[in-house]
This record gives C-alpha cells, structure tokens and sequence, in this order.
C-alpha cells in the first residue's frame, strides 16, 4: 500500500484495501525523469495510486483528482471527455496528458473546452501530476504542468510469486442509473515474458441534479479493451507492446433553460486507439546507461449525426430540414480525426564528483498532429481547421546531491515547432531553463526554491481559424467571403508562443512515529508566481452592435497578452495514526492581465478539502468522509458570469474480508448540492456548463483471483 503526499491519495491510501499502515511512499518519474519518492521529489508533486482508485469508486476522472491541489477538471455531462486545468492554465496543451506515454492532444472547438481526452476510470492504474513548467523535460508545451495516467498492468492482478491472475469489478449508481463491469487478467508464460488483457463495459443514463431535474444527454455507453505483452529478453532489458482501445456512444447537446437558447443535438460515435512500444535498460553494475524510450500513436476519431435542432421550423438553407449554417442540418454528417505520432527517449549516468553524487539525464522528444475535419452542412471544419503541426524537443538536466542535505538540479530544455493549415505556415524555437536548489537542515524538513521557465507552441485552431459565425438570428456583420455572421474569426498567423516563467517555494515534511508509535506525517506547502509572457487569448474587437442588451463586436482572433501573471499557494498533508487518519489539501489562487489588471477566466477559485477516516474490525473496514469547501469566484471580466461557491460531501466505506474480496459503498454529494464545478466561459447558467450529479449512491465488488 503507497501512501501518498496528497489529501485525497493520502486520504485513499489510507483506506487502501484496509491493510495496515506502511510507510512506503509512492515512487514517481515525472518530475526529474527518475525515479524518486513523491515527498522528496523537489517539485510540486501529487500521486494517485491503485488502492487509492479502489476506495473512492470513481464514475469519472473529476473523482480522483478533486483533492489534489491547483487542479480542477471541467467536464460537461452530455460528453464523457475530460478537460483538465492546472494553476489557471487549461486547453491547447498547456497541460500535457499523457497515458502510457502517448499524448493526449484532442482538440475540438466549440462551447466546450479547447483541449479534451476520453479515458474510463476503471482503465486507470496511477496518476502522477506536476505543477508548473518545473516538469518542462517531461515535454514541450506544459506550461501548466504535466498529467501522467499508467493503465493498469500484469503487476495489478497477479502478485509475485504467482503464475496468473484475475479480478473482476461490478459497480451501480442509482443516479441514472450507471453500471460498469470488467474483468482483467495476467499470465506469466515463462520468467521473462508477462501477458495481461482485459476489459470494461459501463453504461450511464441520464441523471438528475441536486436540484432534482434531469440532466439531457447526460447518459452514455462505453467498452474498452486493453492488451499488454512485456517481455525481458536479456538481462537488464524491459520490452513492452501494448494496445488500448475505446468507444464512447454519446449525445451532446443540451435544450433551452432559463430563457437561453440551446444548442442542437448530435448522435455521437467517438473510438480512442492508443498503440505503443516501450524498450527499457538498467541494470545495478552499468551506472553510464539507464536508458527510456517510447514510441506511440495515439488516434481520436469524432463521427458525427446532428439529430436535434433548437427550432422546429424548416430552414431554406438546410432544403426544408431543421438547421442553419452553423450547425449544420438535421440528419447531416461531421467527423473529426486526430492522429498524434510520437516518441520520447532519454538516459541517465551516474557518477561522483567533486564530492557530490551526480546524476545526468540527456534526452528528447517529438510528435506529430495530424487533423482531419469534416463537415456536410455546417462549419465546425472552419472552427476547428485541419492541418498538422509537429513539435519537438531535447533537454539536459543535472542532479547533484551533496550527502544527504543538499540537492541541486539544473536543467535546459530546447523547443521547436512548425505547423502548416488553412494556407497558413508558422514556426518558432526556443531554449527554456530550470533550477532547483533543496537543503535538508534536519531529518525530515527539506526546503526548496525554483526557478523554471516553459514555452507553448501555438495550436493549429489558434492560428489559422477563419470564416464566419452564422447569425442564428438578424445577422449583423458581412465578412470578407461575403458571408452574413454573428461575428467573424480571423486568423492570426503571427501569433507568438507563450513563455511561461515561474517562481517557486516549498517545503517538504515526512516524520514518522508522529505522537504515537507507527503514526506517520507527510505534506508539501508551496507557494508560486507565473509570469506568462505573450498569453494567448480570444480577443473581441471592431465595430458592435447590440442587440436585445447583449453587445457584440465584428471580430473574434486569438492575440497575445503581453503579460498574465498566476500566482497562489498550496498545500497538501496527511496524518495517518493507523486507527484513524485525517488530511488536507487546498489552494488559493488568483490571476490577471497584467496591463489592464483584469482577472484571468481560466483561474480556479480557492478551494480547501478535508478527508477524515477511521479504520474497524481488524482493519478490515475503512469509512472516511471527505468534504470538498469551494469558494466563489468573481475575479473575472465584465461579461462572465461569476461562479458560486459550492460544498461538496462524499462517503466512503470498504469492506475487505479476505485480501482478495473488497467491497464498498459510496454516497457523492451527500448533501444533494446544487452546484456546477467549473463553469466554461464563467457563465453558469448557460447551456455550456451542465449542472453535476445530485446526490448519488453507489455500490462495488472487486474479487482477485490467482495461483
């Protein structure tokens, strides 16, 4: 059982399969590309781990990542995607997500998130999440941070000294309802050679909110398959080859409330294929090569029937049928593929010097989008323009530790990228640095300070994005194809990359035997500045003309701020006394442009989250309660709407008879809240933002088999 840095990893780790504590902490590679603890990485590091995923019976990905500091996940509830935000700064890639290694670059424009992925939880085997550029080795454009999800694996059903395993999962929610089952296995066909494959199936229909009405579209069906073979042909030498595949049978769409206009309806048939190759090498006598490297295609395939318009009545445009322009026809076609080809490699040496032991990590990467769009009657292919853009890398770092109370790091990483759409090239390059200084004065107290910076190649949507958007009602504008809009997108194809420079402070805390024998401590507060210098955002600009109390401007383009500065502080800790256990994470954070001093809409708003939890029976029963307290947010430009504050209350409690049997009950929002998590656009009672689950109650039996 790994008990992690975080709140709700701590908080799961310590209800992790209701085992006994153990001070083992989780081992990451994501913030120095070694391998090293969580707690004593010099980095705003934070762990989710299997046991962790085990307790809190996740519907989606938002469950496991609610109590990990500077992190918010916006999801809408009539699409099964993911969208995450790390310190303020969210879509086109400012947060690399990685699965297995691969890239996770979808991107479809429209009154969602700029940047989305589609992963089932119950495929889910660790997360580890980096805060900041500090992570930039990891890869280019993560300004952010960096979001790394391993898959589950041979190690996760079958334990040592076994031949096989298996386990299989059934979990329902009445809220819906929602049912999932799966089943994975694991066989070793020889001491050198490990097979596992597996899948899920898992259906939701639509729920309600805490205000008790029914979510539209808010159902989905999807089924996965997932197959790894890992083979050691020499000593020293990992290879693996894995494969994963998804469906996800949706429709998005939402109808009209509160007076505001809905959006149409599309039947939604969307595949997620991830393919990689993975060659590993190290061994204890050979400290010169300590070798990495991955190889990866990732696709993401959109298709598209548009089955709902807002308005009954036939339009000209769409010869009789419901349907405009923009939108497209009732019964017309849209499709979207995304193929992303790429790879990653690095090494480390290992050697003394000058009284310190150093550490040397040389490596690179690259990869390739490649976007294809189709639309038959409406102009989502203009919104979101095909093309390709491909964007590599290369980086330098050095570890140095001096005894056991001084580390030091420091790092540069070189970026380059070129992209080709809509008739438009661009290109850019830079060279960002990283420095990170630790002491270690006394056991267990290990302050630090950074200093790193991270650089943003433009996306192809941001530069090249053309053509109008068709007035639903009076048009007011005429473009330059001659095309009545609402308004109209202009390309940019000057626009810069973002520089992202941030200051950093924290400590590390890890005591064991903390008041009692066998209790253990652990924790990380930081605090930050990050200075992004050429922010890239929508601008609204040229003539207006304003219609029933709403302005609008001629033209939309993405631009560059010159300067938006994020800032904040954050803490994780957990105190784990083994009958008992109780955690904190939260954060607070604020965010500007620096010129006009106006709030930055992608901020999250502050946030404190409190786990507590006891163990009974042996601990074989483990209950905890966990109460997420998240503030308002008004810090925003004059025409969003501000966010409300929420509470959040979820209840846990696992039952684990034997270790192979582990069953658990769960109840989300136990206080039946009426909330909306993350507001896109910070207009929350829009039909782009759908209100979360209401109170919901859940139930889970997992059972591992082996010999």
């Amino acid at each position: 059982m790994g008990i992690s840095v975080i709140a709700v990893t701590a908080v799961a780790t310590a209800v992790a399969r209701a085992q006994a504590v153990d001070t083992l902490d989780p081992i990451t590679v994501v913030a120095t590309k070694q391998e090293e603890k969580a707690i004593d990485a010099l980095a705003p590091v934070s762990t989710v781990r299997r046991e962790q995923i085990d307790q809190i019976l996740p519907k989606r990905l938002s469950d496991l990542l609610i109590a990990v500091p500077g992190v918010t996940v916006q999801e809408r509830g009539d699409e099964p995607s993911t969208s995450i935000n790390i310190r303020g700064l969210q879509d086109f890639g400012r947060v690399a997500v990685v699965v297995d290694g691969a890239r996770q670059n979808y991107q479809r424009s429209g009154h969602g998130a700029d940047g989305a992925f589609f992963l089932d939880p119950e495929l889910i085997g660790g997360i580890d999440v980096v805060r900041g550029p500090t992570a930039n080795i990891y890869g280019s454009g993560a300004i952010g941070g960096v979001v790394a999800i391993r898959t589950k694996d041979f190690q996760d059903v079958v334990r040592p000294g076994e031949r096989w395993g298996a386990e299989a999962h059934t979990q329902a929610a009445h809220n819906g309802p929602s049912g999932l089952a799966s089943f994975f296995g694991g066989y070793r066909a020889s001491p050198d050679v490990d097979v596992f494959a597996g899948g899920s199936f898992k259906s939701q229909g639509d729920y309600q909110d805490g205000n008790g009405a029914e979510v539209v579209n808010s159902g989905s069906r999807a089924g996965s398959a997932i197959a790894k073979v890992t083979a050691r042909p020499a000593d020293g030498h990992e290879v693996k080859l894995s494969g994963l595949f998804q469906n996800f049978d949706y429709a998005i769409g939402q109808p009209s409330r509160s007076g505001v206009t809905g959006t149409s309806t599309y039947a939604t048939d969307l595949t997620n294929i991830t393919t990689a190759a993975r060659w590993r090498y190290s061994r204890p006598d050979n400290q010169l090569v300590d070798w990495d490297a991955n190889v990866y295609w990732n696709r993401t395939d959109s298709q598209q029937v548009k089955t709902v318009h807002t308005s009954a009545a036939p339009s000209a445009f769409c010869g009789g049928r419901p349907g405009n322009a923009i939108s497209g026809c009732v019964g017309g076609e849209r499709n979207y593929v995304l193929d992303t080809i790429g790879f990653d490699a690095n090494n480390t040496s290992r050697f003394g010097a000058l009284g310190f032991a150093h550490a040397l990590t040389v490596g690179g990467d690259s990869f390739t989008d490649k976007v294809e769009t189709y639309d038959a009657t409406g102009n989502s292919n203009i919104t979101t323009p095909g093309g390709e853009r491909s964007v590599s890398g290369a980086f330098a770092q050095l570890k140095s530790n001096y005894g056991t109370w001084l580390e030091v790091i420091a790092a540069a990483r070189y970026d380059a990228y070129a992209l080709d759409g809509g008739g438009t090239t661009a290109s850019g390059d830079r060279l960002s640095p990283k420095v990170t200084v630790g002491i270690t004065p006394i056991a267990g107290l290990t302050p630090y300070v950074t200093y790193a910076e991270g650089y943003r190649a433009p996306a192809l949507t941001e530069t090249v994005v053309a053509g109008p958007h068709v007035a639903v009602g009076p048009p007011f504008f005429t473009c330059s194809d001659g095309s009545p809009a609402l308004f109209c997108f202009l390309p940019n194809p000057g626009l810069r990359p973002e520089t992202g420079k941030t200051k950093e402070a924290g400590i590390n805390l890890k005591y064991d035997n903390v008041l009692m024998p066998g209790a253990i401590f652990r924790g990380k507060v930081n605090v930050f500045r990050n200075d992004v210098e050429d922010y890239i955002d929508q601008a609204l600009f040229g003539p207006t003309v304003t219609f029933r109390g709403v302005t609008y401007y001629k033209f939309t383009q993405y631009q560059n701020i010159a300067q938006a500065r994020i800032e904040g502080a954050e803490l994780e800790a957990m105190y784990d006394a083994g009958a008992w256990f109780v955690g904190l994470a939260g954060q607070i954070q604020r965010g500007r442009n620096v010129e006009t001093g106006v709030g930055l809409v992608r901020v999250q708003p502050n946030r404190i989250v409190t786990t507590v939890g006891a163990r009974f029976l042996d601990r074989k029963i483990t209950a905890m309660v966990r109460w997420a307290a998240v503030a308002s947010n008004d810090d925003l430009p004059a025409a969003y709407t501000p966010a409300d504050s929420y509470n959040l209350v979820n209840v846990y409690v696992g039952y684990q008879p034997t270790p192979d049997v582990l069953m658990g009950l769960g109840i989300d929002n136990l206080l039946n809240q009426f909330y909306r998590p993350y507001p896109t656009a910070g207009q929350p009672d829009t039909v782009w933002s759908s209100p979360a689950p209401g109170i919901t109650f859940k139930g889970s039996v997992k059972i591992r088999f082996g010999a």
